[in-house]
């Protein structure tokens, strides 16, 4: 997909410039924007370790050498949630989303106790989605019933495939019957979570493509990510590329996806996101609707709205690195507020992603300018057939769909 390159326009205060309760007091400034609420906040915590480095994967994670430091980085996260408190005063928490990196690596207590440092210090909405990564090779029966007593209420499990041969070639540390042993302890002890998959994987065909969306449809699960294997830079397979399924091998695996997930029930609605009925994945429709987000923890990224402004942040990435900034006071390395002329797109580059698309006056809601700001880029892609849009909704039509990527590029600004 397009990768989010907002354009960043002259903050009032920047993260050299004074704390986050100046920050917070600049912020508050007049501006450019008039939000005339501010939409709903998540919470996202990152965990930056995993076991083995993936060879597809771009993430910000590191391998564990040996063990890494539990304790220091829980108050490490503690501290980074005071420091920012300024910025969310008086907000409801309404979505966690505890990613990585491989979570699942953090101890019982670990996880009980970072729990508690948030419920501490910041309010919940009363039906709060706490969602947290699990990969399969970490899962012990006794340790996720600690983290559902804990608080945790929906699993996102790292499954990739079912075929050991396939687990393989994307360097998994699990094979297919740990795969399948992880998901019968999540149907156990969760009554909401997710598998994620992926498919056009190295020498894969359209039959264990097949397979494995059966194998996983087989458990019922709530709710289904299917992504498509993608070569992102810097990885290990960019530079050593393997032999993949070609755009038309894909396209049938798609295809295969959709007949197979519609039979059972699921809706796609969003573009790799398959759920059952009310099982929607709240914490990333927060994402795709230009909700706002806190992220704490190494290299983790906020998006927060204040009346006449929106402002993105990123953390320090390397996990020491991290941990040494926050000893200094200083976590954030980059923060800037999003132009007016990058709004649109970014707003656009999100919200196109559902398929059900949005009611128009979200898009006034969530950036605070009239439609008219991207008014001649919704008829555009309209006159292309890209774009279905009247007076109570906005979404991409098939076509739109089919070439997301294009049509989401209409509304990138010079």
């Amino acid at each position: 997909m397009i990768p989010i390159k907002p354009v960043a326009a002259k903050l009032p205060a920047g993260p050299a410039q004074g704390g986050p309760a100046q920050a917070a007091l600049a912020f508050l400034k007049p501006g450019s924007l008039q939000l005339t609420a501010l939409p709903p906040l998540s919470l996202y915590v990152h965990f930056p370790w995993c076991v083995r480095k993936c060879p597809y994967c771009d993430f910000n994670s590191h391998e564990v050498k040996g063990s890494f430091p539990e304790q220091e980085y829980l108050d490490a996260l503690r501290t980074d949630l005071e420091m920012a408190l300024p910025l969310i005063w008086g907000r409801k928490i309404t979505t966690i989303f505890i990613g990585g990196g491989t979570p699942s690596l953090l101890s019982a207590a670990g996880l009980d106790r970072l729990l508690s440092d948030v419920r501490t210090l910041l309010p919940f909405d009363s039906d709060i989605e706490i969602t947290m990564e699990a990969n399969p090779g970490t899962f012990e029966a006794e340790k996720f019933r600690a983290y559902r007593a804990s608080g945790i209420n929906r699993l996102s499990i790292g499954i990739q495939s079912f075929n050991a041969g396939h687990l393989a070639a994307l360097g998994r540390i699990h094979d297919g019957a740990q795969a399948l042993k992880a998901v019968e302890i999540a149907h156990a002890n969760f009554d909401n979570f997710n598998l994620d998959l992926m498919y056009a994987l190295p020498s894969q065909t359209l039959a264990e493509a097949r397979a494995d969306v059966e194998t996983a449809l087989a458990f019922a699960p709530p709710h289904l990510s299917l992504y498509h294997l993608t070569l992102e830079p810097n990885t290990l397979f960019a530079k050593f590329p393997p032999a993949v399924p070609d755009d038309d091998a894909s396209a049938d695996m798609q295809d295969m996806i959709a007949q197979l997930t519609s039979a059972a029930g699921y809706a796609n609605y969003e573009v790799s996101a398959y759920a059952q009925p009310k099982r929607r994945a709240r914490h990333n429709l927060n994402y795709w609707q230009f909700g706002d987000y806190l992220g704490i923890g190494a290299g983790a990224h906020s998006k927060l709205s204040f009346p006449h402004r929106i402002v993105r942040q990123a953390r320090y990435k390397h996990p020491q690195t991290y941990l040494e900034q926050i000893r200094a006071g200083a976590p954030i390395q980059e923060e800037a507020e999003i132009g007016r002329n990058a709004l649109g797109f970014e707003f656009m580059l999100n919200a196109l992603r559902l398929t059900e698309g949005f009611a128009p006056n979200l898009f006034a809601e969530r950036t605070g300018m009239g439609l008219n700001q991207i008014q001649p880029q919704l008829d555009l892609a309209e006159q292309k057939g890209m774009l279905y849009r009247d007076h109570a909704l906005i979404r991409p039509t098939e076509l739109g769909r089919r070439f997301l990527n294009d049509l989401q590029e209409i509304f990138l600004s010079d």
